[in-house]
């Protein structure tokens, strides 16, 4: 590994950008709530799968002004997660995950290092408080506090793509 132009380790065969994506201005987001979970650097799960392997408390907190919009969803839904890995790098085009055969292109990667480090995340919620703002769901794969962009629902008749 070696220092990027970041100040951040690169491995080999990584190409970083010469700009800060962070720094363009071409859409604003409003965070909607927090994402709760045991986890810090360090002791993050790669992805939700593992994080279900481990277990733990997991909640979706959601700010006052938004939670009106919780209305509908109720406990055994899947919903999509939209969060923002706030903590991750965005800086690397392409990249050398240690579980791949090469340098893959961020786009073919599911890993938070990317220009705009939006995750997604399909879970279930396990139960409601609408009034409070909170959803307990089944996993996250993040940390503790990472900003929530969105919540949609998981519909399995126009989410799963046809076969062929």
């Amino acid at each position: 590994m070696t220092a990027g132009s970041g100040g951040h380790e690169t491995r080999a065969g990584e190409v970083e950008l010469d700009f800060d994506p962070g720094a363009e201005a071409d859409a604003g987001i409003a965070f909607i709530g927090r994402l709760r979970t045991p986890w810090s650097r360090g002791d993050c799960p790669k992805n939700l799968r593992q994080a279900r392997e481990r277990g733990g408390d997991f909640r979706v907190e959601v700010d006052p002004p938004y939670r009106p919009g919780l209305k509908g969803i109720e406990p055994g839904a899947r919903v999509m997660l939209l969060y923002w890995m706030d903590a991750a790098r965005r800086d690397l085009i392409v990249q050398a995950p240690a579980h791949a055969d090469g340098p893959r292109g961020t786009f073919a990667l599911r890993s938070p290092v990317r220009p705009n480090p939006v995750s997604l995340g399909a879970v279930t919620v396990l139960s409601i408080d609408v009034a409070a703002g909170v959803l307990r769901v089944d996993a996250l794969d993040c940390f503790d506090g990472t900003p929530l962009v969105d919540i949609k629902p998981w519909i399995e008749t126009v989410d799963v793509p046809p076969a062929g």
